[in-house]
């Protein structure tokens, strides 16, 4: 019968830590790996960055597309500037014109 009471002082005695260290073990593993953790955290920062990247990049993308666009108006079109812009896409020139290569990132516009 001692023994039985000594089996049950151990447990008494080992249990109620035992429960309360697995209880801080599981929120601790659920601060870090849980859906709200740091590690979700994390990666709702970096798809707010690749996300904000993205709508920088479309910005600059819009900007271009404008100043096209803005280029093409009747009072910014000159017939000199279309010609020459016509014949450097066709690759075509005149006898007697001048003809300066361009760098490979250089615009002609």
């Amino acid at each position: 019968m001692t023994l039985i009471r000594l089996i049950k002082r151990g447990v008494r005695a080992v249990a109620p830590p035992a429960f309360f260290l697995s209880l801080t073990a599981y929120f601790g593993w659920n601060a870090l790996h849980g859906a709200h953790g740091i590690h979700a955290y994390q990666e709702q920062m970096q798809l707010q960055k690749d996300a904000l990247q993205a709508r920088q990049d479309a910005d600059d993308e819009q900007n271009v597309w404008r100043r096209h666009v803005v280029a093409l108006k009747e009072k910014a079109l000159d017939a000199d500037m279309l010609d020459e812009r016509a014949r450097a896409t066709m690759n075509l020139t005149r006898s007697g014109d001048l003809v300066v290569p361009y760098g490979p990132h250089d615009k002609l516009f």
